[in-house]
């Protein structure tokens, strides 16, 4: 395999997970019956330009299908995120009327949806299409394709180029991603600004978040390897934020290479803080495998203490997260009964792989399990929260996550 940016070969593994189904594959009830498809889940990183990627096996339109069933409206603190950002840079670049807005990956209308009531031009491009329906029915404009060259190409000629483009959590998720970047040039009006939020891979390997590796992210992203990726496609990083939602992200603010804004001195000490932490050595991206190793041992530890102590589990986030590490696991619903979602649309559908059925957060407060382990513990404080309403807490269940350590909560 050659290194998707820079054709290198690859020969390092940074952490291989066995086989595993798409993490967001869920299935019907008939399907339980019929043979999964798995792939390999293994990453390897360049030595090289350091991009950390997975090993080529599914294919984007095997992954991202029509019912696609992650909605990002599911959760509420990332609506909150996304108004604030809105906001935040609708100031800064002045964006008004005469203005026109791209988001890449725009789910279901979760952010444009704050541009469309401040009267701001915007177009989302989103592949999916349950996700664009959704986002159509608020009133969100939608180009039902796939983001890269091509689409980029027809937006420009069609007189489409944007004061912005926006992109959160899509930068990770694209098999192509020389083409995607070239597709942010081409779109791009002269002066425009790029805005991409990805988790960042340094956070990843410090805070032992492998359960964030599933076949979706084709890319674990660092700030060294995305200006080498930019800079190919003449683009430039001139600022960035970090940010705390999923587990810790970044944030940058990209432009064409020309540009006369200059660049920040943040950015130079990112990619000093990368260096320092050891990202541009491989000895830090070999040692990673016990890590993960250890969080699965002592997560069925747990489960396997409480079945022969005759108590009940549960858990909460029918989420990608979930799926890596009960797969990775091989733990199925003699350890966990059930998990509960509140995406109406993966309610009643069963979890890729382990096959736990996906029932109406409801579920708990009826159940009163002992347990429930929280799968996406980037909201865990959310999820208890909203659980505490529903006098979860007061019945005498526990809740847990186990990643980046087995911990009770809160």
């Amino acid at each position: 395999m050659k290194c998707r940016h820079c054709h290198h070969e690859l020969e390092h593994v940074f952490l291989d997970l066995g086989h595993a189904p798409p993490s967001n594959a869920y299935l019907t009830a008939s399907q339980l019956r019929a043979p999964e498809t798995t792939f390999p889940l293994r990453l390897y990183v360049c030595d090289k330009c350091w991009l950390v990627q997975t090993e080529d096996y599914a294919a984007a339109d095997e992954l991202f299908s029509r019912d696609y069933a992650y909605f990002s409206s599911t959760s509420r603190s990332w609506l909150q995120h996304a108004e604030r950002y809105v906001e935040k840079i609708t100031q800064i670049l002045k964006l008004n009327r005469d203005s026109f807005v791209i988001e890449v990956a725009s789910n279901d209308g979760y952010l444009l949806k704050n541009f469309v009531a401040a009267d701001i031009p915007c177009l989302g491009v989103e592949p999916t299409s349950s996700t664009a329906d959704a986002a159509e029915k608020i009133g969100v404009p939608v180009l039902r394709k796939f983001f890269g060259e091509a689409t980029a190409t027809e937006l420009a000629e069609g007189g489409g180029r944007a004061d912005l483009i926006c992109g959160n959590n899509v930068y990770a998720h694209v098999p192509d991603i020389n083409d995607f970047t070239d597709g942010l040039r081409i779109a791009l009006k002269q002066g425009g600004t790029i805005n991409l939020e990805f988790p960042h891979l340094m956070n990843l390997i410090k805070l032992n978040q492998f359960d964030t590796v599933y076949h979706e992210h084709f890319s674990y992203l660092s700030l060294t390897a995305v200006v080498r990726i930019f800079a190919r496609s003449g683009l430039r990083i001139f600022d960035l934020e970090e940010l705390p939602t999923h587990g810790g992200s970044l944030r940058i603010y990209g432009c064409h290479e020309s540009d006369p804004r200059k660049n920040q001195p943040v950015v130079m000490d990112m990619l000093e803080k990368e260096k320092a932490y050891g990202l541009r050595d491989l000895s830090i991206y070999k040692g990673f495998q016990r890590k993960a190793d250890k969080v699965k041992d002592d997560f069925l530890e747990f489960l396997i203490t409480q079945k022969r102590a005759g108590k009940s589990v549960a858990a909460y986030g029918a989420a990608a997260k979930g799926n890596t590490l009960m797969n990775y696991a091989g733990v199925k619903h003699d350890l966990v009964s059930f998990v509960c979602d509140a995406a109406v649309s993966k309610q009643g559908s069963y979890m890729p792989g382990n096959h736990l059925a996906i029932l109406p957060p409801s579920e708990l407060a009826k159940v009163k399990p002992d347990w429930v382990v929280i799968f996406p513990w980037n909201i865990a404080e959310e999820v208890v929260q909203q659980q505490q309403q529903q006098q979860l807490l007061a019945s005498g269940s526990k809740f847990v996550i186990a990643v980046p350590e087995l911990k009770v909560v809160p």
